[in-house]
């Protein structure tokens, strides 16, 4: 195995000009270890908060490494991994932390734990592109929302890799999506994910409630999977049928939120390391997520595939414009 991996580091906060590529020292993996040849990174845009200082956790500056998710081969294992050999196919994703284990990299050494076997028919650029989509999707709507055969759902901000993910987590248990996205070019691409309607909004909460009423006779969906947050959380919740959930798992808008007032009703938040980082937790998305790769169930919308490492600040530029529906994925 080779003594060093090109990795992207990044040694002060901003945008994508802040990421540079580095020759990084690579051990051998330790007891309950695991070393991975990286084929494939996906994007996150909890990555892009990370590196420009508005995530939930500051990186450990300078010389913060970068990412969650990656697919690839097993290199080497370390004593005691019993569940994965060397030329095993995996997806990368729990509980890593991004300043000392960030997977923007040739090559990492991670723990077991960290590491999830990928279904061999899966190449490694769908495998980079569904961990974390589709675990926090089932995670939220399923084990958390309790969503039905039947349910409609509400998914904003639905052009993300995990809204995308969303609608087809939706499809698969009989669910019933509805989703909005603030530009009409991403409505043919949503439709062709899955989703049953598309509204298109520039984020007026209260029309896109209405709308929701009125392609649901007057009910309101059963659960709304939502992104964004802010002053448009208390009207978004007018689309909701009586008793049901609402799942804030992002903060897109960062300005204060305030609490519907068409009560009953369950407001969840949802933080996906929360399942992934328990053992069951992992055994059940991961069988979710692999069952759906396996048999094509679950097919993951990916916007581009950027050639190699060193187009890392271009991928970076394309999800901060937010002109993307889908993953965006660097082949190493």
């Amino acid at each position: 195995m080779p003594t060093t991996a090109r990795t992207v580091l990044f040694h002060e906060i901003g945008g994508p000009e802040v990421l540079s590529i580095e020759d990084v020292p690579v051990i051998d993996p330790a007891p309950g270890q695991v070393a991975v040849r990286v084929e494939a990174l996906g994007l996150n845009r909890a990555e892009a908060l990370f590196r420009s200082g508005t995530y939930y956790y500051q990186p450990a500056l300078p010389a913060s490494r970068l990412g969650y998710e990656a697919s690839g081969v097993v290199e080497a294992v370390g004593e005691g991994v019993t569940e994965l050999a060397v030329g095993d196919p995996v997806m990368t994703g729990p509980g890593i932390e991004m300043s000392a284990q960030g997977v923007y990299a040739e090559r990492v050494v991670l723990p077991e734990t960290a590491v999830l076997p990928r279904p061999a028919s899966v190449d490694a650029v769908t495998g980079a592109a569904s961990w974390l989509t589709y675990t926090t999707a089932y995670g939220a709507l399923l084990e958390t929302a309790g969503l039905r055969p039947g349910d409609h759902v509400l998914i904003t901000g639905a052009s993300s890799g995990v809204g995308t993910a969303a609608i087809q987590v939706a499809r698969r248990i009989g669910a019933i999506p509805l989703v909005t996205t603030r530009t009409e070019a991403k409505r043919q691409g949503l439709l062709a994910a899955g989703a049953t309607e598309v509204i298109v909004s520039d984020g007026d909460a209260e029309t896109v409630a209405k709308e929701v009423r009125g392609l649901t006779g007057g009910r309101g969906v059963e659960v709304i999977f939502d992104a964004i947050g802010g002053p448009g959380f208390r009207p978004l919740a007018g689309a909701l049928a009586e008793g049901g959930s609402v799942v804030a798992y992002g903060w897109l808008d960062r300005r204060p939120a305030e609490i519907p007032w068409n009560w009953p009703f369950t407001i969840h938040t949802y933080a996906n390391m929360i399942l992934t980082g328990t053992p069951g937790g992992r055994r059940r998305s991961s069988a979710f997520l692999n069952a759906g790769l396996a048999d094509g169930g679950f097919r993951p919308v990916i916007a581009e595939v950027f050639e190699g490492l060193d187009r890392i600040r271009d991928a970076h530029q394309l999800m901060e414009s937010n002109r993307h529906t889908g993953k965006i994925v660097v082949r190493i």
